[in-house]
């Protein structure tokens, strides 16, 4: 009996925390009042109806196991998990936005609504999520910490190396995935055939000698972000690697299956969900390994 009412309770938090992402979600959008009502894009592969129970059920799904793997409670928990998840999912997304769309698709003033939009989910739906699951965790708090005694050394090579590591990610899943798609490279204005790998990035470091500079403070960014995560984490630290490669590489691109005028042929939106999806999962595993406790030797860290 016990069992039943645990399983009828969970189903209804679960569908209950569906409704109020869904609703948070909306009313986060209606800030969106610089798209004009008549923008055309492409639909994706599900209706629209599909795409966004798809794009709520990924997310509530990811929050869920955050807060259920945690050590952490309450406000702590909530305050943790709502910047850090502001962080990943809005402002990392949003700055890249700007780096790139602000000469095509975005003004000045759509890009403070994006920044705005991502808001409500993070600073009102998980503080009501976390206080909605109350107590119940996958773990016991009696589990090793992560993080704990890290020298500054080894935090300096070791964010330096992050930060390296993040740029090749970025740049090899860039050319290699996304820049392989033709229709992809006439939206960003390079049409015609593809330029080979090294003098892509000659040209690139020519034309846009900032990227590299920009993607370096993104990585930083991203382990900011993950850091969180891996603080309070509960579990050990393979199953937190995949919980942070999750939550950097969902959330930010299940919305790639919607219609999107910022990014209004669906060819290109599938390909950077491709390319950013797999990038950052395997970044974020990355990041657990290298910081999930002190290293002596790289006999030890490999």
């Amino acid at each position: 009996m016990n069992k039943i009412r645990s399983v009828v309770s969970w189903i209804l938090k679960l569908a209950l925390l569906l409704v109020l992402f869904s609703v948070i979600f909306i009313t986060g959008t209606m800030v969106m009042t610089e798209i004009p009502v008549d923008a055309i894009s492409e639909p994706g592969p599900f209706s629209e109806t599909a795409g966004l129970l798809i794009y709520a059920v990924t997310h509530v799904t990811v929050i869920l196991l955050l807060i259920l793997t945690s050590r952490w409670k309450s406000l702590k928990l909530s305050a943790a998990l709502s910047f850090a998840y502001y962080g990943a999912v809005t402002l990392l997304t949003q700055i890249e936005t700007w780096y790139f769309l602000s000469s095509l698709t975005v003004s000045e003033e759509l890009l403070i609504q994006l920044f705005m939009m991502g808001i409500p989910v993070a600073f009102v739906f998980i503080p009501l999520a976390v206080w909605i699951v109350g107590d119940t965790r996958l773990t016991s708090n009696g589990r090793k910490k992560f993080m704990q005694s890290i020298p500054l050394k080894q935090w300096i090579w070791k964010l330096m190396a992050i930060a390296v590591i993040y740029v090749i990610l970025y740049w090899l899943a860039g050319y290699f995935i996304a820049w392989q798609n033709p229709d992809l490279r006439a939206f960003y204005g390079s049409p015609g055939e593809i330029t080979p790998f090294f003098e892509h990035t000659l040209n690139t470091i020519e034309d846009d000698p900032g990227l590299f500079a920009f993607q370096i403070l993104r990585g930083l960014l991203w382990t900011l972000c993950a850091v969180p995560i891996i603080r309070g984490s509960g579990v050990n630290a393979w199953w937190t690697a995949l919980l942070v490669g999750l939550f950097l590489s969902v959330p930010q691109n299940i919305g790639h299956l919607l219609s999107n005028p910022l990014i209004p042929d669906a060819s290109v939106r599938m390909s950077h969900m491709i390319e950013t999806a797999s990038s950052t999962f395997l970044f974020g595993l990355i990041i657990v390994w290298l910081l999930h406790r002190r290293h002596q030797s790289l006999r030890d860290l490999l």
